[in-house]
Order: C-alpha cells, then structure tokens, then sequence
C-alpha cells in the first residue's frame, strides 16, 4: 500500500506541476500584451497557431501578410512582429541598427547549435569576429583557392551525374548538391576532402545527417513552448538534440586537432589558403580567446553558412528550371555565347570545360545570374530572419514595439507579394532583374535573401561565385526534368529552406546529341 501510495503520490504531483506550467504558460503568452492596443500590430495568433501550422509555417504567414505586412503572434514573455514592409526592416537591419541585437530568447535556442559563432553574438564578439571573417573573404588567396575548389568539385559533379544519366536512372539532385557543396565548404573552410559526392566515410555522413537533424531540431524549438522542460529532463527533440551535437563536435574538434598538428610538422603556416589554416594563424596571437571551442564555433557558423546556402538554393534553381524549360535553354545558350560549343563527352574534355570558367566569363553570365537571384527570391536560403529590440521604438509603418519583441522579417513571403513586386510576384521570370541584357540590382531591403545592413551577408560573392561554377558545368552536359512533373516539390521547416525529402530529377546528356 505504501508503495502504490508513493506512485500516486508521484503521479498526482508530476500533473499538478504539468497543469500548473501549462497555466503559467497561458497567463505569459496573453499578460501584458497590448492586445486591444492598435497601435501595436494587430494580433493573428499564438505559438499554439504556430505549432498546428508548422509543416507550412512559411504559407501560413504569407495568408495574413498578403492582407497585413505587419502583424504580431503572440509566444510566452514577449511578442513576436512579422513584417514584409522593406521600410520596417530598414530601420531594424541600418537606421536603427543598435536598438536590435540577437536577445536573450533566440540566444538560448541557438547557442547549443552555433555557440558564440557570428551568428548568435552581438556586441564587441560580433565585431570582432565580423573584422577578422570580412577580412579572411577579402584575401586574394581565399578567393583563388575557392574558385579552383569550386571547379575541381564542378568537375567531379558532373562525372557523377553523367554515371547516373548513362544509366537512365532517376537520382535525388539535393543529395548530391548538399554533397558537393559540403566537400567544397570543408576544403575551403578546413582544408579536408571528405568526399562526401563519392560516399565519406562512416564518419563524414554521421556528421552530415547530424548537421540536418540539427538545423531541424533547432527550428523546432521556436514553436515549441516545453523545449526548456524537455532539455532539462533530457527527453523528446531536446534527447535527439543533445545527441547530434555530440557528433558534431566530437567531429569537428577532431579536424581542428588534426590540423593543429598538420601545422606544427609543417612550420609551413605562413600562406594557407583553407579558412582554418588561417584563423588558427591568427591564434597564436590570441590563444586565450581563440581557443578550440571557439574555433568550432566559428567554423561551424561558417558551414552552415555555406553548405546549406548554396546546396538548397541551386536544389530550388534546377526544380524552378524542370518547371521553366524555357529558362534552361536560355541559360544554356549564354553558355555557349560565353564560353563556347566545344565540349564532348569525355573526362578531359569536362576539365577542360571547368578551366574555362573564369571570373570574365561569370562576369558575363546577366541571365544566369537574374535566374539564381530570382530563384533567391521566391526560395530564400533563410526564409524567416529577425531581430529583438532593445528598447522601445516605434517602426516607420507607425506600429509600436515593446523592448523584449522580436522583430522577423518574412523573406519567403515577401518575394510572394504584390505590393512588392507587382502583380506576377508568384511568377518565377529572371527577366524582371535585366535591364538591356544586364543585371540590374534591388535594394537589399526588398531583396533581402542575403541579409542587409552592417550584418549584410559577407559570403554573398562567395555564394553567387560557387552556384554559378556549378550550374555552368551541369547545365553544359545536361538537360534536366522532373521525374514526376506532377508532384510539387514543399519545404521542410528548418533554419533554411531545405526540399522536404528528394528533389527526383533525370538527365540527358547534352553532348551525346
């Protein structure tokens, strides 16, 4: 009897303190909250709206914003404002740049992942790391050894490809650009070739599939008002969580250590061209503050940066051109007219092909490059971004905001509004950014793919450089289409705008014609 006591007992406290969080739970998310207040953006629901509506989160903010550019959800302490109004995020990404930092709230979801990397600081950690990266991506040398790797790793893509298209067989084309564009980003980042395209070891896919449970798992947490309590008890998503970081930094370390002690057998130091190579120069000026878990938490911001980036934005390219053949062609002739009709199919031949890729020739590719813009524009690698205010403002639409509220800017819905982009805003046309054939750019606070103001992305010549290598290359040999024209493909929710599942694509040689 004692027994069955005790277990009551335990029970009956257990659902007391779960009834007793859900209250608190309620009372947080409604007190305080100005809801009758129309000077604060109308209210259009609550994380609990957010969370029945996860799987099409991003559509689901596009149904109130088409009507209401801004608007608020209501979550547990603070308010969160939604806005696609470019005026709006001006002021929060430039004019009133120091009232808007990265809070305490988004901080707590994100330091498991990213740690006190560029993406989760403000303040002098930011500026120091923003200083060191901006001046890392500027070197010559970084810029030379990116774009050899990017043509090496083009080369090898296309062999792949055309093993698969030999064949006939259909094959998941976001596979192989997150596997490409990993490759690239560890040999630039760390100077290591996993190999992931030709299958990694053991240890190479453990790290990939953690990475993508990661970035998922992490994407949870904002729409998940109990992830504190998981995390506590180790339990659900937060178990899952905890797990894949292990793997990732158990992996991770082992590269830095490995090149730590490639480094001091060298005595070689004084040119290297990999991201790590060079920040671990810069160390040894430092070593107090720049030591290994700083250094994982760099380079894994910078990963994340430029692996997922890059890979999902060519996935939605080549899905937007099986849709658009028109383009494709398009694209293909301006190859041809920058490069040349001379490739055959043959290994040497595909070198060659990739050598001629230079910077003159991406230079010249306006169409190409209006296209992967465009495609940015309806599919942004990051789909929803923000910030949290520091103090009380008011936003130049002439909504309040209370110090605490975060403030997001929707670009997955914003590339999707009329009052933007007029009336064919749903239409993928890359010709809307040409002008005589030539490139004509937006303002960064109506395209707002790579961010903007003094955080404006610094990897964005970086980004466009690494696409535009890896769709000449493929887009030279190939002709892709869809393996089922009629399924459509959906996002999965993630920090970026991953395909949800596979992107199933055929293609057909182009030089076997």
């Amino acid at each position: 009897m004692d027994f069955l006591y005790t277990i009551f007992t335990l029970i009956f406290i257990s659902l007391l303190f779960l009834v007793l969080s859900f209250c608190y739970l309620i009372i947080s998310i409604f007190i305080g909250k100005s809801i009758n207040d129309p000077s604060y953006p109308p209210v259009k629901g609550t994380i609990f709206h957010q969370l029945f509506h996860f799987n099409k989160l991003y559509d689901y903010y596009i149904h109130f914003a088409t009507v209401c550019p801004t608007f608020r959800m209501l979550v547990p302490q603070h308010s969160e404002i939604y806005t696609t109004e470019p005026r709006n995020i001006e002021h929060i990404l430039k004019t009133n740049f120091s009232n808007y930092s990265k809070g305490e709230y988004e901080q707590e979801i994100m330091i498991d992942f990213f740690g006190q990397g560029i993406f989760a600081v403000n303040g002098e950690p930011w500026r120091q790391q923003r200083k060191l990266a901006s001046f890392e991506f500027s070197t010559r040398v970084v810029r030379d050894f990116s774009c050899e790797v990017f043509r090496r790793n083009a080369s090898r893509l296309v062999r792949a490809v055309s093993g698969i298209s030999a064949s006939g067989r259909v094959f998941d084309m976001q596979d192989l650009l997150m596997r490409s564009t990993l490759d690239s980003i560890f040999k630039v980042g760390f100077g290591v070739q996993l190999n992931c395209l030709e299958g990694s070891t053991k240890e190479g896919t453990e790290f990939m599939k953690a990475f993508d449970e990661t970035n998922a798992l992490i994407s949870w947490r904002y729409v998940d008002p109990f992830w504190k309590l998981k995390k506590i008890f180790n339990i659900g998503s937060e178990a899952s969580l905890k797990k894949n970081v292990k793997v990732i930094d158990r992996f991770v370390n082992q590269v830095i250590s490995k090149k730590r002690e490639l480094l001091v057998e060298r005595h070689d130091c004084n040119d290297k061209e990999d991201i790590l190579s060079r920040f671990l120069m810069e160390s040894e000026k430092n070593p107090e503050q720049m030591n290994d878990q700083y250094l994982r938490d760099i380079i894994l911001n910078f990963i994340s940066a430029g692996k997922d980036t890059s890979a999902i934005t060519l996935s939605w390219f080549f899905y937007m051109l099986c849709k658009n053949p028109l383009v494709q062609e398009k694209i293909v002739q301006e190859i041809r007219d920058a490069i040349g009709d001379k490739a055959k199919d043959n290994e040497s031949s595909i070198d060659d092909f990739v050598a001629a890729i230079s910077d003159e020739v991406l230079e010249r590719m306006h169409y190409l490059h209006a296209s992967l813009t465009e495609t940015l524009r309806l599919y942004p690698a990051v789909p929803v971004d923000g910030r949290f205010a520091d103090a009380d403002d008011t936003l130049p639409d002439g909504f309040r905001v209370k110090k605490g509220d975060a403030v997001y800017y929707m670009s997955y819905a914003m590339g999707r509004m009329p009052y933007i982009w007029g009336e064919d805003a749903q239409d993928f046309r890359p010709e809307r950014w040409l002008k005589d054939g030539i490139f004509q750019p937006e303002s960064p606070f109506k395209f707002i793919a790579f961010h903007a103001g003094p955080r404006i992305c610094l990897g964005k010549d970086f980004a466009y450089r690494q696409m535009k290598i890896l769709s000449i290359a493929l887009l030279r040999f190939f002709r892709f289409k869809l393996a089922d024209d009629s399924k459509p493909a959906n996002y999965r929710i993630m920090l970026t705008l991953h395909i949800d599942g596979e992107l199933p694509l055929c293609a057909v040689s182009r030089t076997a014609s």
